[in-house]
């Protein structure tokens, strides 16, 4: 199932994007899925006659897992972690599927960094790796965007990691997925800058979870960004960027200079 959120120009909606005979429609829902369930109104739209927002909003934060990849972690000199690291994105990062990357002005070396995303279906601490799959409602795809010059600087990541608009999220959540080994690619103005598959990650979804619910208290809506692959590099006003990742969809965004 995939859930999207998104707006005909009044508020804010939730609705399942349909599959088959029900192709190219989104089934409007009653209230958030999250604290509602998955209930019809009745009524359907047209998947083009919307705009998609960002599928979740989260409701405190956005947790990332740092060099989840052997390759990135060699690019960027680093050594591979022996445990999860975790850093933090606040929720006003957050965007959705076409939503600008503004390109902030204390940066000249802003990257692109596709991931998968993991969102949290329920409140939740210390959970066990075999009981991952519990307290997930599904998944998305993000862009860990990243002011490379400014993460060198400060050391610590949150001001490279925490502009607006730096964690475009979408276009929906799909419930129904086994992660396990999903090809992830990036491009850059249509061309490829990131390939690779989930089943290259040093960390595993549900180590993860449990690694970062051992620390502190998930809640509904809440995503953990799963790590970034080899081939990031720097992106500009003007350009666009997509995050695919096989069985999800497409996210894609442009940067704009910030006013």
């Amino acid at each position: 199932m995939r859930i999207a959120r998104y707006t005909t120009g009044d508020e804010p909606t939730f609705g399942v994007v349909g599959t088959g005979e029900e192709e190219g429609l989104i089934a409007e829902l009653v209230g958030d899925p999250l604290y509602q369930g998955i209930e019809p109104t009745g009524e359907r739209v047209a998947l083009d006659d919307v705009r998609l927002l960002a599928p979740v909003i989260p409701r405190s934060k956005v947790v990332c897992i740092g060099l989840n990849y052997t390759d990135h972690a060699a690019e960027l000199g680093m050594e591979v972690p022996d445990e999860p690291l975790i850093f933090l994105k606040p929720n006003t990062s957050v965007i959705g599927p076409g939503d600008p990357i503004s390109y902030p002005r204390q940066s000249n070396d802003v990257h692109y960094e596709g991931e998968l995303a993991i969102v949290i279906r329920r409140i939740c601490r210390d959970v066990p790796a075999e009981r991952a799959h519990d307290v997930i409602l599904g998944y998305t795809i993000s862009n860990d965007v990243t002011a490379r010059d400014l993460q060198k600087k400060d050391v610590q990541f949150t001001r490279a990691k925490g502009f607006d608009s730096f964690c475009p999220l979408g276009p929906w959540v799909e419930t129904d997925i086994d992660v396990g080994d999903l090809e992830l690619t990036t491009t850059l103005n249509g061309e490829v800058c990131q390939r690779s598959r989930t089943s290259q990650f040093i960390f595993d979804v549900p180590t993860m979870v449990s690694h970062v619910t051992s620390v502190m208290t998930l809640l509904p809506g809440d995503v953990i960004l799963t790590g970034t692959p080899a081939g990031v590099g720097p992106m500009l006003p003007g350009d666009d960027v997509a995050v695919t990742v096989q069985g999800i969809g497409t996210l894609t965004n442009k940067v704009v200079s910030r006013d």
